[in-house]
């Protein structure tokens, strides 16, 4: 039988990192997303996940940029309401299906498993940390300026990364 984690929102964070103008990088994060995990035992070795991303979340901490992101440029928010990542098995990487704008691919995750404590309310609680990185333009996300001197304002390579910390359900 199944054991459920639910994710504890205020330790956890999903974040990105892009290159701009070739010359640095922009950081974001998304502020509202939610990860379920299935688990037959305390290895995690076989278990099912579902991230669920609310696109409207984003956040560079910039807002017209933000907008920007938010618009049919990019994530299309109105139309794409949520990222979703699914996935059926974890060890040192997690390989599952990435939904971006409607466009399904899969992505393999490098995963950090940090352990398993009890907290001091009597919770069990496991640790995960991840990175990876995608090809934008694999989900849709096209939208490019070229610049005077060479390059293009916005790279094709995402990197990805989290802290997750789950809450093991009594």
């Amino acid at each position: 039988m199944a054991t459920k984690w639910n994710l504890d929102p205020t330790h956890s964070e999903l974040t990105f990192k892009v290159r701009h103008m070739m010359i640095s990088n922009v950081k974001g994060n998304f502020t509202n997303f939610d990860v379920q995990l299935e688990a037959e035992d305390d290895t995690f070795a076989n278990v099912k996940t579902t991230a669920t991303i609310q696109t409207d979340s984003i956040s560079t901490y910039n807002t017209d940029r933000d907008n920007h992101l938010k618009s049919a440029d990019f994530f299309n928010v109105e139309v794409y309401p949520a990222i979703i990542f699914e996935a059926s098995a974890l060890s040192n990487e997690v390989t599952g299906n990435l939904t971006i704008n409607g466009i399904t691919k899969p992505v393999t995750l490098d995963v950090d498993f940090n352990g398993i404590k009890a907290d001091p309310y009597g919770n069990t609680r496991a640790g995960f940390s991840f990175e990876g990185k995608i090809n934008r333009k694999d989900f849709g996300l096209t939208w490019h300026a070229a610049l005077e001197g060479g390059g293009v304002m916005v790279s094709d390579e995402v990197k990805l990364a989290g802290e997750l910390q789950f809450v093991k359900e009594a």
